[in-house]
């Protein structure tokens, strides 16, 4: 029983039902990332009448977090490119860096040095900083 409510209610753990409902009836799952995310668009690219162009949409492996889409589905979901990273081989540019979600408010996130949250001791006072003081 649990297990159904939390199916029902939750949106950031999963799917929904609702989600789960549509994606089985209108749905056509076009791939999937290394992550496990699935990505989904209208059967047969139909175009929706009140949008003027194809759904698409992600359903996460695990937690809904946005920042875990990589840029080459990003691109594809938010209608950069036409073709999917399936149809078509994605090459990222020399300068781009491999994907990573954001780690904001997780223990993998940076820790500057000097953080009170960081591990280690904070580094001594160098004695380039001078405090003001009212009247001066």
């Amino acid at each position: 029983m649990k297990n159904f409510l939390l199916r029902f209610f939750t949106w950031w753990n999963g799917t929904t039902f609702g989600t789960q409902l549509w994606t089985w009836r209108k749905g056509e799952l076009v791939g999937e990332d290394a992550a496990g995310n699935r990505y989904y668009r209208t059967r047969g690219g139909a175009i929706d009448p009140a949008l003027g162009f194809e759904r698409r949409w992600v359903i996460y492996q695990g937690l809904a977090e946005a920042s875990r889409v990589p840029p080459e589905w990003h691109g594809w979901l938010h209608h950069t490119v036409d073709v999917p990273p399936t149809a078509e081989p994605y090459t990222p540019r020399p300068w781009q860096k491999p994907h990573v979600a954001n780690l904001t408010g997780t223990p993998g996130a940076y820790r500057p040095p000097g953080s009170t949250l960081g591990r280690g001791k904070r580094p001594r006072v160098t004695g380039d900083y001078q405090a003001w003081k009212p009247g001066e």
